[in-house]
């Protein structure tokens, strides 16, 4: 039977520091791979998934453990690039674990003390990184991703054009409000529109410029259509970032614009916040300061555990004035210690995690000084990448600036070079691209995505992720030119 109890938990947690080391769980080595691939069908005859009415006995625990680890992608191997986030940072892995041991709520200060602290000082040094006032008059909260904080920016917005719209809904409303997104900004800005009942087609999106920032008279057009058509504008989602191409939109002219407009602007730096850390890149977000509000992913880049998001809000009390329920049994005025530390009343959510610990121990033990040199080492990198592929024969770029710390490309097989490029050379590559990929994988020497862009006519290319956390080098980006050449040769 499997071991119960006390000691049977400390005897397991004693043991899971030596399962994780010898089944290279946070190897940082070239020597292991990012991944041992196992399709589905072949998966499920590897492993037990099943639930079962008797309890499993202590090996076969074990044994599930070391098999999750083995069969799990390795996102602190210096080869995994493939998506926005990377590796762990250890510090935030500490605090990971010590908030799951503690397992409370963030809603109230009598079953999070500490952790209630730790938020508050959290979103106090976060607000000034942006450049917001500090509290009172500017309020912030963890949420679970950028997407939720994209929703909260939203719905503040929303709150502001039309209070009453709490509580007479939407139906109230002689005319549609509508908000405006650029073609490459993040989805979430549409599933905020289904959630709080607008609908995707009252988001307007904007066209970008050959950088992929987004264009600002394209805006002005499309507000002074939207007007034209019946309907009131709200809200501005401007990225500092974009998922793909990782551009950031001209924060200081849409500011300007909102202001003059009347509308709110929300910035969705959930990847490039990051580089407010850093005195040498944190001009690439210059204006961030005249938003209304932000989202920042310090879990994309930064190596903050999964998940660590924060919302970011100008405003006395603007969180709660949109969120507040007043549940009587949770959030009683009459507590014997002052309830303005009770925070769950401007979330969304009740139950909410305790994310906070995580990036508060990273910025204890790093300081702002550690995590800025972090952020540089991987600016860095990814600069260096950016070179290697202008200079090296077969690769190409999408295009030929980036500002954060994605860069996008194309590999043309030797076979491939000397070709006039058709509509079926294009679809050709297309398709070679997801060879390549899969090679990669299947091998699991290296794991980095691919994508389209069909807003720009882009077939299938390869997007290159530098995060800080595993930290990155010269020889780790070189690698993955090598293995993107190994693996394409024969194509």
């Amino acid at each position: 039977m499997a071991a119960s109890g006390t000691n049977g938990i400390i005897d397991l947690l004693e043991k899971i520091l030596k399962i994780l080391k010898e089944e290279h769980a946070f190897d940082q080595s070239d020597d292991q791979p990012v991944v041992q691939f196992h399709y589905p069908a072949d998966l499920q005859k590897k492993m037990s998934f099943s639930l079962d009415d008797n309890p499993a006995t202590s090996n076969e625990i074990e044994t599930a453990i070391r098999q999750t680890i083995r069969y799990s992608v390795k996102t602190s191997s210096p080869n995994f690039h493939n998506q926005l986030f990377a590796g762990v940072d250890e510090y935030g892995l500490i605090g990971a674990w010590l908030t799951e041991v503690l397992n409370t709520g963030q809603y109230t200060y009598e079953v999070a003390p500490v952790f209630t602290l730790i938020e508050r000082e959290v979103i106090v040094k976060s607000l000034e990184l942006v450049g917001y006032p500090s509290m009172p008059d500017a309020d912030g909260i963890m949420c679970p991703g950028g997407s939720i904080s994209n929703m909260y920016g939203m719905m503040c917005a929303r709150h502001k054009k039309i209070p009453d719209v709490k509580k007479s809904g939407l139906s109230s409303l002689t005319s549609p409000l509508v908000c405006f997104t650029s073609e490459q900004g993040h989805y979430s800005i549409l599933k905020a529109a289904n959630w709080l009942g607008f609908g995707i087609d009252q988001v307007y999106k904007v066209k970008t410029d050959g950088f992929g920032r987004m264009i600002v008279d394209d805006l002005k057009r499309l507000i002074t259509k939207a007007r034209s058509d019946g309907n009131v504008p709200f809200f501005v989602n401007a990225t500092a970032g974009t998922t793909v191409i990782g551009a950031i939109d001209p924060l200081p002219e849409i500011a300007t614009i909102c202001r003059n407009e009347g509308l709110w602007l929300h910035v969705d730096a959930c990847l490039g916040g990051t580089l407010l850390f850093s005195e040498k890149y944190r001009y690439r977000l210059r204006g961030i300061e005249l938003s209304d509000s932000v989202s920042w992913n310090p879990h994309k880049m930064l190596g903050a555990p999964l998940q660590c998001s924060l919302f970011l809000v100008k405003g006395k009390h603007a969180l709660y004035e949109v969120n507040c329920a007043q549940a009587k049994y949770l959030f009683q005025q009459d507590k014997f210690y002052d309830v303005s530390w009770d925070t769950g009343d401007k979330s969304v959510q009740c139950g909410r995690k305790v994310d906070a610990m995580k990036f508060w121990l990273m910025w204890k033990a790093r300081g702002k000084i550690g995590l800025a040199q972090s952020v540089e080492q991987a600016m860095s990198c990814a600069e260096y990448f950016l070179k290697q592929i202008k200079e090296t024969v077969g690769f190409r770029l999408v295009q030929s600036h980036y500002q954060c710390c994605t860069v996008c490309f194309w590999y043309i097989p030797p076979s491939m070079r000397d070709q006039k490029e058709t509509p079926a050379w294009w679809k050709k590559l297309h398709e070679i691209t997801t060879q390549i990929k899969k090679r990669m994988t299947l091998d699991g020497s290296l794991l980095i995505s691919y994508m389209p862009l069909p807003e720009k006519e882009f077939v299938n290319f390869f997007r290159m992720v530098v995060n800080c956390q595993p930290p990155p080098t010269k020889s780790s980006m070189d690698y993955a030119i090598s293995q993107i050449e190994k693996f394409a040769a024969d194509l």
